[in-house]
């Protein structure tokens, strides 16, 4: 968490002294406060230290997201080979986080809310869409075969938005765990200014980039056979909101 205990502003404050030295008690003493736990997500600048932000963190340049259990990245690239989503995948499903640029007096998430959930009504008159109230207000579901869910957070001058992706039997428990990972993801949003709702860059750690390039390298050398996609990345063109619900069942 970025914080773990707030100070009181008497902290540090030396008690007065009593006669003979003496250290008597407030009348009204207080008692310590408790370690108190924040919750996300967070700006890197909430960090006296930056690199505290990074540990145990994924890394993804814009956003860094704490790994559930058991939880394994999958990257989707564009045509052109450029990361347009990570995607953390548990045995409960999937779940991505990305960052959008957005002004500074928030209410962007309320905005793009409605926009998805008309979409998702309009793509299809099989999909049952409901608005439901979310720790961090309200969140977008489509369900259908499967389930897809919207959560949005505004922070300053950024968006979060979380897709979750599943199938009924589990999508309860995937729930929780993208909840758990927003509550503790960091954004650093840079001091670029960008047109509201541009998505901020991500930026896949070295190693993972590595990993990508060399696959690449061998599908193009025909070390894959025809057809079969790197298990790491997949190509994607980001689609509408209906096209995350078909994911959720297709995987594609």
């Amino acid at each position: 968490m970025a914080f773990g205990k707030r100070k009181s502003k008497d902290d540090h404050e030396p008690a007065a002294n009593g006669p003979a030295g003496e250290h008597p008690e407030p009348e009204n003493a207080l008692e310590p406060e408790p370690t108190q736990e924040l919750e996300g997500p967070f700006d890197i600048e909430d960090f006296d230290d930056s690199a505290a932000a990074e540990e145990a963190r994924l890394d993804l340049g814009s956003v860094l997201i704490p790994m559930p259990a058991a939880g394994q990245v999958q990257v989707e690239l564009t045509e052109t080979g450029v990361p347009s989503a990570v995607w953390i995948v548990t045995p409960n499903g999937r779940f991505t986080i990305a960052a959008y640029a957005a002004p500074k007096s928030g209410g962007l998430w309320r905005e793009v809310a409605a926009e998805l959930a008309d979409s998702l009504r309009k793509d299809s008159v099989k999909v049952d869409v409901t608005i439901q109230d979310g720790p961090w207000g309200r969140e977008v579901v489509g369900n259908a075969s499967g389930v897809v869910r919207f959560i949005g957070i505004d922070g300053y001058r950024w968006m979060i938005r979380c897709v979750v992706n599943g199938v009924h039997e589990t999508i309860d428990a995937l729930t929780q765990e993208a909840r758990e990972a927003l509550a503790d993801t960091v954004v650093r949003r840079g001091d670029t200014p960008l047109p509201v709702r541009t998505p901020l860059p991500v930026q896949l750690p070295e190693p993972m980039a590595a990993q990508l390039r060399e696959a690449a390298a061998a599908q193009q050398a025909g070390s894959q056979q025809p057809g079969v996609s790197s298990p790491a990345a997949r190509r994607s063109a980001a689609g509408s909101a209906m096209q995350q619900l078909r994911s959720s069942t297709t995987g594609g």
